[in-house]
């Protein structure tokens, strides 16, 4: 493309969805097409002048909101490379129970436009359909909450001078399970269409991620109470949210200063810490405990071969490998390059050797290819210690005996396990 030449991205023809999986591509159009008609059938009912005002006062908080997170979100997207986090959520549910339909459909395209502006400012590669999609199924999922409170009659929170009783609680909670339950469906659809996962349960979402959603539902009860009843006080909700998007970025650093980019495991720092604290927990009850070194074979040449980039996806396979042949409680960690520790409490060396084998045969036999389709051939050699058959006091010494019994692995012919003599 010369310089000076428009690239035209903004064309039909040209819009990254289209790139989509055909299942995923049919799918977002699909809901696309229904917002804009729950939208057409939300027209017929024109606002009420009063409603307008709440609508205004939604906006605005929304609005402040996200210009008051913007620098939060950026750190934690800079530190996660996760998803954008708008906990918008709490205005949107708020205008479920306060907005007739066409000024919360409204109120959602005014949110997710003010923040796609926002957010392309620093990241200008993220297609505008990725956008659309998300406020569409906010827009299906607010439409269905409306339904229910509808059907339902509409709780007491209209200024009447009636104090809500716990009839208007449970349809208030029946419309929060039924938005986040529609809105978490359809976006476990695209992502199941987009991406490899092993259940449902992986597109539903972490349970981290669950409750977070939860807690804004909660708090836009409170929002669309104090706009009922001291339109003004709305704004102070604005503090809480950002707090909770406070503690959202301080748990997110939390664990990325704990964790190793590539393959999500401890850091080595992370990982001898929690080794020594659960070496001297074993000390003191007469226990026992393992350490396991696992160092890849000719890995150098994976790299030289096949480059960098395959050299880290064949890591993170192999960070998985591991994490899924060693028990619930077992701590694993990047320990440096292609070299990984694993710390196993309450293990003998029978039990060692067994875990430890398991580790090499899941390894030996990972279905692994570079991007032209040839096979890459995989194998580790593990050497171990236990604890107290070795008569170690620290975990420097149970590793330094696990690294030289890995050594005379390799020495040996490699693709073994070799455990430290007592």
């Amino acid at each position: 493309m010369h310089i000076g030449t428009p690239s035209r991205t903004w064309l039909p023809a040209r819009w990254q969805v289209w790139s989509l999986p055909r299942p995923a591509r049919a799918f977002v159009l699909v809901v696309d097409v229904a917002a804009v008609a729950a939208a057409v059938l939300a027209a017929r009912s024109w606002p009420a002048s009063g409603q307008w005002v709440l609508a205004g006062w939604l906006a605005g908080c929304a609005v402040i909101h996200l210009h008051a997170s913007h620098a939060i979100e950026r750190i934690r997207r800079d530190q996660s490379h996760s998803p954008y986090v708008d906990l918008c959520s709490v205005w949107i549910f708020a205008g479920v129970l306060t907005l007739p339909p066409l000024l919360e459909l409204g109120l959602i395209a005014v949110i997710y436009g003010h923040r796609w502006v926002l957010v392309n400012r620093f990241d200008a590669h993220r297609p505008p359909h990725r956008t659309v999609f998300t406020a569409a199924t906010l827009a299906l999922s607010a439409t269905a909450a409306t339904t229910v409170l509808h059907a339902a009659g509409h709780p007491a929170l209209a200024g009447s001078g009636t104090r809500p009783g716990w009839s208007d609680v449970l349809v208030i909670v029946a419309a929060a399970a039924v938005q986040w339950t529609v809105n978490t469906v359809l976006v476990a659809v695209v992502i199941h269409c987009t991406t490899t996962v092993k259940h449902a349960g992986e597109a539903l979402g972490s349970r981290s991620d669950n409750l977070l959603e939860v807690s804004q539902l909660a708090l836009g009860v409170f929002v669309a109470l104090a706009l009922w009843w001291w339109p003004q006080a709305a704004l102070l909700m604005i503090i809480p949210v950002l707090a909770l998007h406070q503690c959202v970025l301080l748990d997110q650093l939390r664990l990325a200063a704990r964790t190793d980019h590539r393959t999500g495991l401890l850091h080595a720092i992370a990982w001898q810490d929690q080794a020594k604290a659960e070496l001297a927990r074993v000390q003191a009850e007469h226990g026992q405990v393992a350490v396991l070194m696992i160092d890849l074979d000719w890995f150098k040449t994976i790299n030289d071969t096949h480059g960098h980039l395959v050299g880290d996806e064949v890591l993170l396979k192999v960070a998985k490998a591991i994490t899924t042949s060693v028990r619930r409680g077992d701590s694993v960690g990047r320990y440096g390059g292609e070299e990984f520790a694993v710390l196993l409490p309450g293990v003998d060396e029978a039990e060692t050797r067994d875990i430890a084998e398991r580790i090499r045969t899941r390894i030996h036999t990972l279905s692994l290819s570079d991007p032209s389709g040839h096979p890459i051939h995989l194998t580790a050699t593990l050497g171990g210690a236990v604890y107290p058959d070795l008569p170690e006091e620290s975990i420097e010494g149970l590793l330094r005996a696990a690294d030289a019994a890995l050594y005379a692995g390799k020495t040996a012919g490699r693709n073994r396990v070799a455990l430290a003599a007592p």
